[in-house]
């Protein structure tokens, strides 16, 4: 008997075939669109929003920088990154064509249309040349990553010499009863809000479990140095909920 070849990874807790994985991933974020950024505030009580303005303090955004936002369809770290640096340009990239949808329809959008550019595409396969950026974003995306080594050798790959990583996402909690309030919380009311608010429990179901799939700290930082980059960093958010990861093209 033949063996079957195909390489396998997580979806939330279920194993599926890794070629399988971005169409469910892409399921799962063409449902939510439409209702992402009300789910996210009501999922982290608007803490996110805080997350990513200290996201946007570490990074300092510059006049005359260009920002690639990988998985950033709804357009809010672009638009974070332009109110900081005026005379910047962003460049956001999803593999979720319903995401930058949304994205497009914020009134800041139109507003900044002559710095601000819309792009499908895969993380693990980025439609740039090489070294066309200064600084690389991806917010709570890249755990949806099929191959997490494979997306941040190709952020490597599209940014310039001196150009920097940063990575926003859910982490570990370090202290273990933290963690398990946490996830008490986590696996028994967002699915459930998610029902509620958008009428699809599976879609948050799979939100929590690819959380708890994604590597702690630690690990992360070292597949960014594994990836090429130097100068690794991480700062805890709120004792752990959620980590930033920095990181620069030497």
């Amino acid at each position: 008997m033949t063996q079957d070849p195909r390489k396998e990874t997580h979806f939330g807790f279920r194993t599926v075939a890794e070629e399988d994985k971005a169409g469910l991933v892409h399921g799962v974020f063409s449902r939510v669109a439409s209702r992402y950024d009300v789910m996210n505030d009501l999922m982290s009580v608007g803490i996110h929003r805080i997350w990513k303005t200290a996201m946007m303090d570490w990074l300092a955004p510059r006049d005359g920088q260009h920002l690639l936002d990988v998985a950033g369809g709804t357009g809010d770290i672009a638009f974070r990154f332009l109110e900081r640096a005026s005379g910047a340009r962003v460049t956001v990239c999803d593999m979720t064509e319903s995401m930058l949808v949304e994205g497009r329809k914020r009134a800041e959008a139109e507003r900044l249309s002559d710095r601000l550019a819309w792009v499908t595409g895969d993380a693990m396969k980025l439609p740039f040349a090489d070294e066309s950026f200064d600084r690389y974003t991806i917010s709570f995306g890249i755990r949806n990553v099929t191959r997490i080594p494979d997306a941040l050798a190709e952020a490597r790959r599209v940014l310039k010499p001196g150009g920097r990583l940063m990575v926003l996402e859910f982490s570990q909690m370090p202290v273990p009863m933290l963690q398990w309030l946490y996830d008490r919380y986590s696996f028994n009311v967002i699915p459930a809000m998610g029902q509620v608010v958008a009428n699809d429990r599976d879609s948050y179901q799979y939100l929590v479990e690819s959380i708890r799939k994604f590597p702690d700290q630690k690990t992360f930082a070292d597949m960014i140095r594994h990836a090429g980059f130097g100068r690794v960093q991480y700062r805890n958010m709120s004792m752990g909920i959620a980590a930033l990861h920095s990181g620069w093209k030497v």
